[in-house]
């Protein structure tokens, strides 16, 4: 794992590997530096990035660095990556394989790189996370909210669903409604949260029933037994479909690219208000679970297409793919790059001499970008 500014607690970190190897249960936590040290002692033949966006370029310089015949360069997606972005092709650009985990991901994602002039090979493979389908209702079990960072994102939204859940708790006073959280207050997680549902439940009018309750931990230790599940746009709506837990995705805020739904549509899971605050929850839609992240593992051909990759490092000159976006500046570029994804993990005096020159500059392009798209409006009015 790579220090940095938005590395996992203890808790989060047991909660994430809960199940796993005993070999994965203890991750090192390694500077940049140690990181590379460690690629060239070990001269890996194949090198998983699996962090942040901004990061992922950080880190293949350091391993091409390390190394004296570069390895393949996998990384990926975690959870639900509908819809496809520009920004998250860009970050990867470099990466020689991108890993997803479903049909329609993988096929939305090559389209849009194709339309962005960018060769890029994406993989598929199913969710690892994701357990056995076996029934794991039970009608008296606790109702979870998987709660995310950005969705909802203003304060007045998440009281106003925070507000239902209480309802229905009042409701159904016989079982419990549980606000699962990524992080606890001061953690950190993949999207910084401004408004989190601990501090939010004092603010609630009427107080919160006692059957309403915030906690952290291993999404699937809450689902076990779960009677459902409840969220707007989590992952964990995947998780709790391979158990058969019914699912109510919430469009009462409506359904886009920002709320990070839109992968819903069309799969019988969404719903409002009402069915949340009455307790009815739905299941998916067959012809939908097949495009989206239930093709099956033998349609998973991510580990094939590592093995093509390294059958061509072997056989053909394997230079690393340029980036497209971000360039220019050089070793100044690369030295705030690196800042800016590790923060007060790079103490490197490259790193701070960029940040002092690069922190007025990026102020005046986003200012000047800002009164440019202000202006493309106007005129357009």
């Amino acid at each position: 794992m790579v220090a940095s500014p938005v590395m996992p607690s203890a808790d989060q970190l047991s909660a994430a590997l809960a199940g796993s190897e005993s070999d994965l249960a203890r991750p090192a936590i390694l500077d940049l530096s140690a990181l590379a040290v460690r690629v060239a002692r070990l001269q890996p033949d194949v090198v998983l990035v699996s962090v942040r966006g901004p990061l992922v370029k950080v880190v293949v310089r350091a391993v091409v660095g390390a190394t004296g015949r570069r390895p393949v360069i996998v990384t990926g997606l975690p959870g639900i990556s509908v819809p496809a972005t520009k920004m998250a092709i860009s970050h990867r650009a470099q990466a020689d394989l991108f890993v997803l985990h479903s049909r329609r991901e993988t096929r939305e994602f090559a389209e849009l790189a194709a339309h962005m002039g960018i060769g890029q090979r994406f993989g598929l493979a199913t969710l690892p996370f994701l357990p056995q389908r076996t029934p794991g209702r039970r009608p008296d079990g606790d109702v979870i909210f998987a709660a995310q960072a950005k969705v909802p994102l203003d304060k007045a939204d998440r009281l106003e669903l925070l507000s239902w859940l209480a309802e229905s708790a009042r409701r159904h006073p016989y079982r419990r409604v549980v606000v699962k959280v990524r992080a606890a207050v001061g953690e950190q997680q993949t999207h910084a949260e401004t408004h989190d549902y601990q501090s939010l439940m004092a603010e609630l009018r009427p107080p919160a029933p006692d059957n309403l309750v915030v906690a952290g931990g291993a999404m699937s230790g809450h689902l076990a037994g779960a009677a459902g599940l409840v969220t707007i746009s989590s992952t964990a709506a995947i998780e709790a479909v391979a158990l058969e837990v019914p699912v109510l995705a919430i469009d009462d805020f409506g359904v886009s690219a920002s709320l990070i739904n839109s992968v819903f549509e069309g799969s019988g899971l969404f719903g409002n208000c009402a069915d949340l605050v009455e307790g009815r929850f739905k299941k998916a839609d067959p012809a939908w679970l097949a495009d989206n992240y239930f093709h099956g593992t033998v349609g998973d051909d991510w580990v094939g297409q590592t093995m093509e990759l390294l059958a061509l490092r072997d056989t053909t000159e394997f230079a690393l793919k340029p980036l497209r976006r971000g360039t220019m500046g050089g070793v100044v570029r690369r030295a705030w790059d690196r800042k800016r994804a590790l923060g007060r993990f790079d103490r490197s005096l490259t790193g701070m001499i960029a940040l002092v020159i690069g922190t007025p500059v990026r102020i005046v392009l986003l200012a000047t970008r800002k009164f440019s798209q202000r202006g493309s409006r106007a005129a357009r009015r």
